[in-house]
């Protein structure tokens, strides 16, 4: 480990870590800025400058083995499921803009009146149970409703939405202790692209008014999409934009109960609700943990890492960068973040979902908030994910007032 902290252990692995990885980040970036995990094989950056660099930097740091740290996940089969995510120019700009084609702004701004209604939908199911008891925020909202987005966009029939968003569900899970992504969830995975082929496969026969579609018929100068790209994207879709909404929700209720005094004003101006989540990106995000691969030879903070390395960018604690943020550790919706927010990235990866993640969080605390006077946390009983990259939430039971 460099600069001496022989004491000071990145384990993303590690359950303790999970549960508040913020001390851990803290030290690293006043004691290690680059730290390395001889053991696990990674290096890894913790100030917001050098992870903002590190995202513009993608000539000597690489996307080309995928973006996460599991041995499985990562490797030249990452494009696969991980799309242009585990790609670098001039195929990623290929792709990305194929994509683009297809995944417009204006598909995006057409979908927000389905997303009301489907936040409606699974918002007044589980507040009829919120009279008896406590309700589990994740499992019967923020854990469906991203999902149903996805299919919503996609083409999904209505009738198969459930099957599809427990094989999601199921394509996330992790084992207790197991470094790496378990059977189950290679299962889940093949099953749900065995449905997505066969998507695929009727759209080409007869096209819809669907993203499926729309990427299908994308066209540049000749140049199409083949299925195994579309179907590479739509699992990137499962992966990105499923799981890091869940727990944008899900850390937005928490910290919101967490600090009342900052979510009170937003009963009565729900306007400010966009506030709420980027505040919510900015303290918790829930990508926390991005890997490279370093392409040629890579110097920083006085150390050479080598070609071939693995280098861990951690948008988490550069959020909580105190040479960026005025009291970083401190909860404040409204507070400036502009162009300093790191949660979907920067430079030629920047999200091209950041859009649709927005506008689903406003839409879902919006229409929470029309219904509720107030929640409280059952915070002795909330579960948290264990993963090596996200963080947030399995479970949230929490009490509502309806109003």
């Amino acid at each position: 480990m460099t600069i001496g902290t022989s004491d000071l252990i990145l384990d993303p692995y590690d359950y303790d870590f999970h549960e508040d990885p913020y001390p851990y980040y803290k030290r690293l970036r006043d004691e290690a800025p680059l730290y390395h995990n001889e053991e696990l094989g990674f290096w890894a950056l913790s100030r917001h400058q050098d992870v903002r660099e590190g995202f513009r930097n993608s000539t000597t740091l690489s996307n080309r083995d995928g973006v996460s740290l599991d041995p499985v996940s990562r490797g030249k089969h990452a494009s696969k499921t991980m799309s242009f995510l585990a790609m670098d120019d001039p195929a990623h700009l290929r792709l990305r803009t194929l994509v683009s084609k297809g995944f417009t702004p204006r598909r995006i701004r057409e979908l927000e009146g389905r997303v009301t209604e489907l936040a409606v939908q699974h918002l007044d199911a589980m507040l009829e149970r919120a009279d008896s008891g406590t309700v589990d925020y994740v499992a019967e909202f923020a854990g469906k409703l991203p999902m149903d987005v996805i299919s919503e966009l996609m083409g999904v029939p209505v009738e198969d939405r459930d099957r599809i968003r427990a094989m999601a569900d199921g394509v996330m899970h992790r084992e207790d202790g197991v470094n790496d992504v378990p059977a189950s969830a290679i299962e889940a995975s093949i099953n749900l692209m065995v449905y997505y082929q066969e998507m695929i496969v009727q759209r080409r026969k007869r096209l819809s008014d669907d993203l499926t579609s729309a990427l299908l018929e994308a066209e540049i100068d000749g140049d199409r999409l083949t299925d195994d790209e579309v179907l590479g994207f739509m699992f990137l879709m499962v992966i990105a934009g499923n799981e890091t909404t869940t727990k944008l929700l899900a850390n937005a209720a928490f910290w919101g109960h967490k600090n009342p005094d900052q979510l009170a004003p937003l009963y009565q101006d729900l306007d400010k609700i966009p506030l709420w989540v980027e505040e919510t990106l900015r303290y918790d995000t829930s990508s926390q943990i991005l890997a490279r691969v370093v392409s040629g030879e890579l110097n920083l903070h006085n150390t050479t890492i080598p070609d071939g390395d693995i280098l861990l960018l951690l948008p988490g604690s550069a959020h909580r960068d105190e040479r960026v943020f005025d009291d970083p550790d401190q909860y404040l919706i409204g507070r400036e973040i502009g162009s300093n927010l790191l949660s979907f990235g920067s430079g030629a990866h920047f999200c091209l979902g950041a859009h649709l993640a927005r506008m689903e969080a406003r839409v879902a605390l919006a229409e929470l908030f029309k219904r509720i006077r107030g929640f409280e946390v059952d915070e002795a009983n909330a579960v948290r994910v264990h993963s090596s990259s996200v963080r947030g939430f399995a479970h949230l039971p929490m009490i509502v007032e309806v109003a």
